[in-house]
């Protein structure tokens, strides 16, 4: 059984007539766009973790609130799950539909309300994409901060979804620190303001709890976001290594030194290579892994800022550093990283793109680690790190067309979320938990940890019709998963003793 991931739900879900389903919907929503024929829900049948599919019962394209509203209060009534999809780019099988639910596609949602240059805020919608944001900040000399890697595609409501992050989040935050006021939409269909325009606002912090939990809480439709100015000026180094532990070593060091770069990236030699071949960046081949360190703000503090960094890499023992000659060369270096996915996917049939988070002291351990399951899977991993916050990107490559490797690769990269967990990290930074890590949540969290957030999600949604059987597992599925994990684990304790 693979121990990763199955079809099955926690708990059962209501049988309903998808033929009644419809019918309620049309009526009372004659005018909005309801998907039921397989060839028009097929393009929704998956997130960008594509190994996972399912058709949903129905495929809804709202265009306006009151379309949402009503849809979730029909569903609320009729007991039909629903499930939110933003682009579509996620990559922890977050918005996978369920065939016993409607799929909420919010791609409609795509405008820009207002952008404040005096308030240095954008109020938009959730369809709206990442980069769009900064296009439009940008007359004014601002720009919206997280960048993940998918930002030309990926929207700013999965983004606050999934708490995305980015190259430049070691400086400038995840999406949780860039968002200060959404607006909410609860399975009832009731409005919720969560936030506030000011700095402050009273209360729990509803908004950071909503940021990151994947579409189980509330549906949002409106999202107000800070903007920040851009930096006078941004320069990049690019260090060479001969040993993949001295530059885990070497992040440590900057940070140590009291430098906060704009950005600090890793890549290994797979990924070196990968993303040479592909976008010609100017990289390193015969390097075994490269740091590409961001310093930005005033003229006079980043040529200081790079002359200190330097000194740290070089004598972290870096065999080569190079300061980016001009912003031409500068838009490379970070074109190569920006595009280390795609790139990999050139070298194989398939890859499964990893998420987890670790401590910066422990980068060197975890990456001696992931060695060596790799050589005991007979799988190449190539890494890709946002290495100043310790958010790694293990991407594992394989052949799903071999009978058996895909599973074979979810186990490996299992073992790699776990050992994120036992050096003090955690199972995700900014990919979610979605259906892909559910069963590593169990080896993560207490019993007791996981009743509390069952019991925040009731709190929302007490008839678990929002993306239900993802990112909290049951008690019994924890259980399973542990007993199999024992059991895994069995000959090789025996042969050890």
């Amino acid at each position: 059984m693979n121990i990763l991931y199955d079809e099955r739900l926690d708990g059962p879900l209501p049988n309903r007539d998808p033929a009644e389903v419809q019918a309620d919907l049309a009526r009372h929503l004659p005018d909005m766009t309801l998907l039921h024929r397989e060839e028009d829900m097929r393009p929704f049948e998956c997130d960008g973790l594509s190994v996972y599919r399912a058709l949903p019962m129905l495929v809804a394209l709202p265009d306006t609130l009151d379309q949402v509203r009503t849809l979730l209060a029909r569903c609320h009534a009729l007991g039909v799950p629903v499930v939110t999809r933003g682009a579509g780019t996620g990559l922890s099988a977050g918005s996978l539909p369920l065939e016993q639910g409607v799929l909420l596609v919010l791609s409609r949602f795509a405008r820009i309300l207002e952008i404040d240059p005096e308030a240095r805020i954008a109020r938009v919608q959730p369809g709206v994409r990442n980069l769009a944001i900064s296009e439009a900040a940008a007359p004014y000399g601002l720009y919206y901060a997280p960048d993940p890697s998918s930002q030309i595609a990926c929207s700013i409501g999965g983004n606050v979804a999934e708490n995305a992050g980015g190259v430049h989040c070691l400086k400038y935050g995840l999406t949780v620190h860039n968002v200060i006021q959404a607006q909410v939409l609860t399975i009832e269909g009731e409005t919720l303001t969560l936030g506030s325009d000011a700095l402050d606002a009273p209360g729990f912090d509803l908004m950071a709890l909503f940021t990151g939990s994947e579409g189980m809480l509330g549906v949002v439709t409106e999202i107000t976001v800070k903007l920040l100015p851009k930096p006078e000026t941004a320069k990049v180094l690019m260090a060479s290594f001969d040993d993949v532990e001295k530059a885990g070593l070497a992040v440590g060091d900057i940070i140590e030194a009291g430098i906060i770069p704009g950005g600090l990236e890793m890549m290994d030699k797979l990924a070196i290579q990968a993303a040479e071949d592909f976008v010609k960046a100017g990289y390193p081949v015969g390097a075994e892994a490269i740091l590409l360190c961001e310093l930005d703000g005033v003229e006079a503090d980043v040529d200081d800022d790079c002359a200190r960094v330097r000194r740290v890499l070089e004598a972290a023992g870096a065999t080569e550093v190079r300061q980016a000659r001009d912003e031409a060369e500068r838009a490379r270096f970070w074109a190569g990283r920006k595009n280390a996915f795609p790139a990999v996917g050139r070298m194989s049939p398939d890859y499964y793109c990893m998420d987890g988070t670790i401590p910066r002291r422990a980068l060197p351990r975890v990456l001696t680690g992931i060695a060596e399951l790799s050589e005991r899977y007979g799988l190449r991993v190539a890494n890709v790190f946002h290495a100043g916050d310790g958010n790694m990107h293990p991407l594992i490559l394989f052949d799903a067309n071999r009978e058996g490797e895909l599973d074979v690769a979810e186990a490996l990269g299992g073992e790699i979320l776990e050992l994120c967990v036992a050096v003090g990290g955690t199972i995700t930074g900014e990919h979610g938990v979605g259906r892909e890590k559910i069963n590593q949540m169990c080896a993560q969290f207490r019993p007791d940890e996981l009743a509390t957030f069952r019991a925040a999600k009731a709190a929302f949604d007490p008839a678990e019709l929002l993306n239900p059987g993802k990112n909290i597992p049951t008690p019994a599925r924890c259980s399973e998963f542990k007993t199999i994990k024992q059991a895994a684990d069995a000959p090789a304790t025996s042969e050890q003793g």
